[in-house]
């Protein structure tokens, strides 16, 4: 079994937030965040998936997650290349 960890965003009161996760099921994580089954931080917001990245166990994506969730710099690169893709 695959997982994955990803990156959502939405747009909130004219500002992007992101949320980093894992799953072995990516599309139906993503159903579970729009339809207010996901975690309690992306209930009730529209969220778009923007970056995935594969694992082949779960203990590699969790680490991952984690590395992902601390480091501001690159889920920032990842969250701006989206926006200014939106833009144009």
């Amino acid at each position: 079994m695959s997982y994955f960890v990803y990156m959502l965003i939405t747009c909130s009161k004219n500002r992007y937030i992101t949320y980093v996760g894992y799953t072995s099921n990516i599309k139906k994580r993503i159903n579970d965040h729009n339809s207010s089954k996901g975690a309690k931080f992306t209930r009730g917001r529209n969220w778009k998936l923007i970056f995935k990245k594969k694992f082949k166990t779960k203990s590699e994506a969790m680490k991952a997650e984690i590395e992902f969730k601390n480091n501001i710099s690159f889920r920032n690169r990842v969250k701006n290349k989206f926006i200014n893709n939106v833009d144009k």
